[in-house]
């Protein structure tokens, strides 16, 4: 089976969530919460004979390639089908705790290049975008009733186009004559719409557009905040959660909520007086972003934009509000 896919930070991840040591005992338990393809996995396993993975993906396509291509390790992989948020939030009690936990935010190669699913321009294909076969809206959907104001809201919010009244009027505008069903149809529209010195700049003037319909279709800043809080309580208490995103939006969830765990009072900001205890829930390990080495941006351009934040569990955060990493 061809791989299309690399992992990205695939040493750092390695080194920071490494299963060795203190408080790891015996076999660990790791649950790659983004499976796709299987890269962190495959690597994990195969550096650490004695962990054990269970991978969760929302697409059943990639996952079945994941798990063609780690059957060579057995009963030590195991496979969940759905979304993270959902697989943490409903983690069974008594169930032995992860000792470590990976989210890798990324869309992968594979879905870019082989699911025609319209993640990309690159490729005429219908306009999906959908991770899961079970949502219920695609990026057709989106694009063909979304109301121009607030279509034109949601390209601005997750992708920072400057553009965004001027390619939601455009679509608005395409869709009266006929519905918008393919990429290329909705890449010549926002090209269009654009300003010709906007067109030849170093993307191309679809790329933010495209990037706010995948976000808005499967619900991925929603699902986020929900996702790390329930992983963070699951994580037993000592071990590693590492996350990697690829835009500030993510990020920006990620550093707030890691850095609340990490404060000396994690009671809300209204509270008259600190009941947690002044105990921290985590201990940040990296306390800047970990980035690419120029080596692995050469090699693998997609990582470019990646950075790893990773925090070792001190004590559950169930006392603790999502507060300042509340969905966008």
């Amino acid at each position: 089976m061809e791989i299309v896919h690399t992992p990205v930070l695939l040493n750092e991840c390695l080194e920071y969530l490494s299963p060795v040591g203190e408080p790891f005992e015996g076999d660990a338990f790791m649950v790659d919460s983004t499976l796709g393809e299987g890269g962190h996995s495959y690597n994990f396993l195969l550096k650490y004979p004695s962990l054990h993975v269970t991978g969760v993906d929302a697409d059943p396509d990639i996952q079945s390639r994941a798990r063609e291509r780690l059957s060579q390790f057995g009963g030590r992989m195991n496979f969940f089908n759905g979304w993270f948020n959902d697989f943490y939030r409903n983690y069974p009690d008594g169930e032995r705790r992860p000792d470590l936990i990976l989210f890798d935010l990324g869309i992968s190669v594979y879905h870019y290049e082989r699911s025609g699913r319209g993640f990309s321009f690159r490729h005429d294909e219908a306009l999906d975008m959908r991770l899961s076969p079970y949502a219920e809206e695609s990026a057709e959907d989106l694009v063909n009733n979304m109301p121009e104001v607030q279509l034109a809201n949601m390209i601005y919010l997750y992708s920072d186009e400057k553009f965004s009244r001027r390619i939601a009027s455009a679509i608005v505008s395409a869709r009266e004559t006929g519905r918008i069903s393919s990429t290329k149809a909705l890449a010549d529209i926002i090209y269009n719409a654009v300003p010709a010195k906007y067109r030849y700049g170093p993307i191309h003037p679809a790329t933010r557009t495209f990037q706010a319909l995948r976000i808005q279709v499967n619900s991925e800043l929603k699902r986020l905040p929900e996702a790390l809080h329930y992983a963070f309580n699951v994580l037993s208490p000592g071990g590693k959660m590492g996350v990697i995103t690829f835009h500030s939006l993510e990020d920006r969830i990620v550093k707030n909520y890691f850095r609340n765990l990490g404060k000396q009072c994690v009671c809300p900001p209204e509270a008259p007086a600190c009941k947690c205890g002044g105990t921290p829930c985590a201990e940040l390990i990296t306390r800047k972003p970990v980035e690419p080495t120029a080596e692995e941006v050469k090699a693998n351009s997609p990582s470019r934009s990646a950075k790893l934040r990773v925090v070792r569990k001190i004590r559950d955060a169930d006392e603790m509000r999502l507060y300042g990493v509340e969905a966008l």
